[in-house]
């Protein structure tokens, strides 16, 4: 195992000890994991702050193995600060984000993250740690509806909806790379000013517009795929533009009503080496904004969630969690 030169026993972390609302995020001193030999340990610098969080929080993926405290946080970035005896494509100190899939050392909410070294990928180049720290279950989650689910191809007409959080911001962008022509569906004027800052084809407000009449000015025949990020009466009208033979998509967690002659698929992001190179290229591919919507320190983070369950969150929540003394654990 290859470690940056100072150690130290023990890091502050933002955890849980049981399933609750946002008030039982406490900030504490808990051991720095150990690392096996195919993950690193990341000194975190931002984790990114999702529903998916919040959920983890609720315990609704709870299945009795938790070991509390348990501390959140699917995605984040930082640097390198130990690599396992199994991993050759990294260094300490490189600069990396990640997006934690099944590991059980706790997440970005602290100082350090131990991490499988398939789920950590270099920083794309023009992001810096704060916009990278918010990207990775966003962006592979984003990539997974826009090519794998959707295919969506240039010239086509894509309609995002509910599209200015952190999946739906990446969403338009990408969707944008591939050459296709975007709508995009927003709760209130901070959101349509959100997409109009991303250069979409048309922001719809859901509040104040109709979708049909709306996207019917533009596109008489409809949209041919549908991007569902949020559920409610308004998909159910966004429903009603997709064309004949078109196709829509939702992630896991949406509230999605299946209608015959809809051809309709759920999906998850999935992170991995090529997930991650896709979602490199793709940014790198030109201008690319992750909207940071606020940003609050770790001992904020009962703060933050109450945020993001508020709603209207145009981008991504982010903790800042640098700033910490230049030491880590003993990680062997």
């Amino acid at each position: 195992m290859r470690t940056a030169d100072a150690f130290r026993p023990s890091m502050r972390a933002c955890a849980i000890d049981a399933f609750g609302g946002p008030e039982k995020l406490l900030v504490r001193d808990v051991p720095v994991p150990s690392i096996d030999p195919h993950e690193i340990l990341v000194r975190v610098d931002t984790a990114g702050i999702g529903p998916w969080d919040v959920k983890a929080r609720r315990g609704a993926w709870a299945d009795g193995s938790e070991r509390f405290p348990l501390i959140l946080g699917a995605d984040g970035s930082g640097t390198i600060a130990a690599v396992g005896a199994d991993v050759h494509v990294f260094q300490v100190g490189d600069a990396v984000y990640g997006f934690l899939a099944g590991e059980r050392k706790g997440g970005f909410y602290a100082e350090f993250v131990a991490i499988s070294a398939e789920h950590v990928a270099p920083i794309p180049a023009g992001l810096d740690f704060r916009e990278a720290g918010g990207l990775p279950v966003a962006g592979i989650t984003a990539l997974a509806g826009i090519d794998d689910a959707l295919g969506v191809r240039s010239g086509q007409t894509v309609l995002v909806h509910g599209a200015t959080g952190g999946v739906g911001s990446a969403a338009v962008q990408f969707a944008q790379r591939r050459g296709a022509r975007v709508i995009a569906t927003a709760r209130g004027a901070e959101g349509v000013h959100l997409l109009d800052r991303l250069d979409v084809d048309l922001a719809i407000d859901v509040l104040h517009e109709d979708i049909v009449g709306s996207v019917r000015r533009v596109s008489p025949g409809g949209v041919d795929a549908l991007l569902a990020l949020a559920g409610g009466h308004a998909l159910e009208r966004a429903l009603d533009v997709l064309r004949q033979g078109g196709r829509a998509a939702y992630p896991n967690g949406v509230t999605f009503v299946r209608r015959d002659g809809i051809d309709a698929c759920a999906f998850d992001g999935v992170p991995s080496p090529t997930a991650f190179a896709r979602l490199a290229a793709t940014v790198e591919a030109g201008d690319f904004e992750m909207p940071i919507a606020g940003t609050f320190a770790l001992e904020n983070a009962e703060e933050a969630h109450r945020r993001l369950e508020r709603g209207r969150v145009h981008g991504k929540i982010i903790l800042a969690v640098a700033g910490v003394e230049d030491a880590i654990a003993n990680v062997a």
